[in-house]
């Protein structure tokens, strides 16, 4: 059995099953790099403060190198009785290197190294989630590029609304993906923030250098006080959150996909190299993959609820119960990743049913509107043409027939104010092009909305 750092204070060994109980190994070796640098950074740091000569130093940073290569190999032996990440490696540099080992945890705390430790891992990762962002954004892009005459019909409460261009809609979760990207740099800037030197809670009374140590981890700044910098889980949950809200407009467009791929609705077909099909029914073809996506997204809402509830009633400054922040924080990060990269490979191999998008658009009077829209330009009120050309609807549901296709005599029975030209009024390119001249520049000029896009992911790509 390994001693353990506290052996001195106890009478009585460990028991295993208290080892295996609390041994948070299994998960947290995945922060061995972040781990090492840190104690790479420390053991410089207590070199140059004087706290440990410059030859012990080497020897340090030497063994830490060694054992690097073996974690990255794979070559390395783990053992619940040496519970994380932390102790593994102290306890191997001791075989590595000898008994200066036992000096490189000086002026530090397992409580500020594994702060210290998730800090850069999240870090990295945050780094990693915002690249498969603007990715993603860029594939969006290309979407709507390529399908900027597609006209298709627009919904609210799921019912048929008004005719918009099937790139604008795709431009819509570009928007949503924008400010997902933009919460995951304001969770980077606030998790630039190094803990070591917190020690336990209290600092330490070494004359240690955390700027120094800060500018080797490449942080920022340094934690203002000791206790926030071991108690505090606060990044994570932001990156939670941010994570959770990115989920949400992953399974919006999910859903999209799935019902746009229907018989049903026929707007879109997915490739079949990412579709899967039925055990028993030969004709199915699966949206499996935007299924298991809208799936993963109360994963990651229930890791972000986990972190929110281990945290809710602990007193300052660390508790153990805070071991529990790693599995739920780790398998959110893949999970988001996960989902990023797999619609990244897929939506560039989505084919758009440009006809279909064109027949829906066409039907369900998505030019009641803009029949009002004419009456008002006329010189009705909004309020009262909007009940004329309630009656106009009602009229034509009776007779099976969309407002295009009423005569100008039925017409004009609801008002005097209809002449001839209200059909070029009624038509798709019409109603669209209105839109992209008049006040639609907000909502329908895809293409400088594109041409926006494509800076602004330029200008990301060169920051």
């Amino acid at each position: 059995m390994a001693e353990k750092p506290w052996d001195g204070r106890f009478s009585e060994k460990t028991d295993k099953s208290v080892e295996a109980f609390t041994s948070s190994i299994a998960y947290d070796r995945r922060l061995y790099p972040f781990d090492i640098a840190g104690s790479i950074a420390h053991c410089r740091m207590l070199a140059k403060v004087g706290v440990i000569t410059d030859e012990e130093s080497v020897q340090l940073v030497e063994g830490l190198g060694t054992i690097k290569r073996e974690l990255d190999r794979g070559d390395f032996t783990f053992d619940d009785s040496l519970e994380d990440i932390h102790m593994h490696i102290e306890a191997r540099l001791l075989q590595v290197a000898g008994k200066v080992a036992q000096k490189l945890h000086t002026a530090r705390s397992r409580n500020d190294q594994v702060a210290l430790d998730v800090r850069m891992y999240l870090r990295d990762e945050t780094r990693r989630t915002i690249d498969l962002l603007r990715t993603l954004r860029a594939v969006l892009v290309d979407l709507a590029e390529d399908h900027q005459d597609v006209v298709m019909p627009g919904y609210t409460h799921t019912q048929r609304a008004q005719p918009v261009l099937f790139a604008h809609h795709m431009m819509a979760y570009y928007e949503m993906f924008n400010r997902d990207q933009a919460r995951f740099f304001d969770c980077l800037d606030r998790m630039d923030v190094m803990p070591l030197g917190a020690a336990a809670l209290a600092g330490t009374t070494y004359p240690i250098d955390r700027v120094y140590a800060a500018q080797l981890l490449d942080f920022s700044r340094v934690s203002t006080n000791s206790i926030d910098a071991v108690a505090d889980r606060d990044f994570a949950i932001e990156f939670l959150a941010a994570a959770s809200i990115c989920m949400v407009h992953l399974s919006r467009l999910s859903e999209e996909f799935v019902l746009w791929s229907t018989s049903e609705f026929g707007f879109i077909a997915l490739s079949d190299a990412f579709a899967t099909g039925s055990s028993i029914m030969p004709q199915k073809k699966n949206p499996d993959i935007p299924e298991i996506v809208r799936g993963k997204t109360g994963r990651v809402f229930g890791s972000l609820m986990a972190l929110l509830t281990l945290m809710k009633s602990l007193p300052m400054a660390y508790n153990r119960d805070m071991q529990e922040d790693k599995e739920p924080l780790f398998d959110a990060v893949d999970t988001i990743k996960a989902c990023l990269h797999i619609n990244i490979q897929m939506i560039p191999r989505i084919t758009v049913n440009r006809e279909t998008l064109r027949k829906a658009a066409s039907v369900g009077f998505l030019n009641a509107t803009d029949m009002a829209d004419y009456l008002v330009n006329q010189g009705m009120p909004f309020r009262k043409a909007h009940a004329c050309v309630g009656s106009a609807v009602a009229y034509a549901l009776d007779k099976g027939k969309e407002l295009d296709q009423l005569s100008l005599d039925e017409l004009k029975q609801f008002s005097p104010l209809i002449k001839a030209d209200i059909f070029d009024h009624l038509t798709l390119e019409h109603m669209i092009d209105r839109r992209r001249s008049l006040g639609g520049t907000a909502t329908e000029n895809v293409a400088r909305a594109i041409a926006d896009a494509r800076k602004a992911l330029a200008d990301e790509t060169h920051a």
